[in-house]
């Protein structure tokens, strides 16, 4: 059973720097932590897509009236093998990429996904869908890529491919680590079996927030997820960020906030913001989800 907070400390990435002012640097003592890290090779070696034949990915397009008339693309990756339907995990991508990024050679999800079935994680599917740089929140222009997961895509996925959508998981990194935090929130634990989220994008001080995510302090104020952790008390939560990476303090702020009897589990460990990192994650973030939405 897993306990609430799997907290992996930087007490590796300490005893691995072996130069003066290691301690400090991971510790975030020292000014520049990220770039020191990335100086120092203190991030962990980069995850490697696994050297195995994938399931079928499927693939599409919609126009989405959520997102304004946008024609948006989705896929949806199965493992190898006669399954029929199996349980669905939705993968929000980070700002910058769209739905193909995460089934690609950067991140191989196909692949990650048909080793965890291989190593007797409960088969299911993920699928992908493109989210612009919205944050996957409502924005002042009537755009809501989150709306448009919840009340265009995963309808399309059950009528046209008979993909069980009453209740599923949630995933994504960066922006779309905050997207599924915050749609996990929104839906409950009667919609959403699971939430992981790597790298986060979020923050205290709404000064601090991503202009290109949040028009102004006040739209932060009402979509941050600080505060809402409560309501994602009832759903397993696994949140992961890097040491090296400059939300490290404030994701690990962010699950300081759950209540004691949440089922969280969180992991801090060398890394950066970026997909190397990430790819390291996905064989216990996969295990995970599997183990929840079967």
């Amino acid at each position: 059973m897993l306990s609430r907070r799997a907290l992996v400390t930087g007490g590796v990435l300490a005893a691995a720097a072996g130069v003066a002012g290691g301690i400090g640097i991971v510790e975030g003592a020292l000014p520049g932590r990220p770039q020191l890290q990335r100086m120092y090779g203190l991030n962990g070696p980069p995850g490697e897509v696994p050297d195995v034949e994938p399931g079928p990915v499927l693939s599409g397009t919609f126009v989405s009236r959520h997102r304004l008339g946008e024609r948006t693309g989705w896929a949806l990756a199965r493992p190898p093998g006669d399954h029929g339907p199996l349980p669905l995990v939705v993968a929000l991508h980070g700002r910058g990429w769209d739905h193909s990024n995460p089934m690609g050679p950067r991140m191989g999800i196909p692949q990650f996904l048909a080793q965890a079935v291989e190593r007797g994680v409960p088969p299911f599917q993920v699928a992908t869908v493109d989210g612009g740089h919205t944050y996957w929140h409502p924005w002042p222009t009537g755009e809501d890529a989150g709306a448009m997961v919840v009340d265009e895509f995963l309808p399309l996925l059950h009528r046209r491919y008979d993909v069980p959508v009453e209740r599923v998981g949630l995933m994504g990194w960066s922006m779309g680590g905050y997207g599924a935090l915050r749609l996990g929130a929104e839906l409950g634990p009667e919609r959403v079996a699971a939430v992981v989220a790597a790298s986060p994008a979020v923050w205290r001080d709404p000064d601090d927030a991503s202009p290109t995510g949040f028009s102004s302090r006040q739209e932060y104020e009402e979509l941050t997820v600080f505060g809402d952790q409560e309501r994602l008390a009832d759903i397993p939560v696994m949140v992961s960020c890097g040491t090296g990476d400059p939300l490290y303090r404030e994701v690990e702020a962010y699950v300081d906030g759950f209540p004691d009897d949440a089922e969280l589990t969180s992991a801090f460990e060398p890394g950066a913001h970026d997909a190397d990192y990430w790819r390291r994650l996905l064989p216990a973030q996969l295990a995970f989800l599997g183990s929840r939405v079967a």
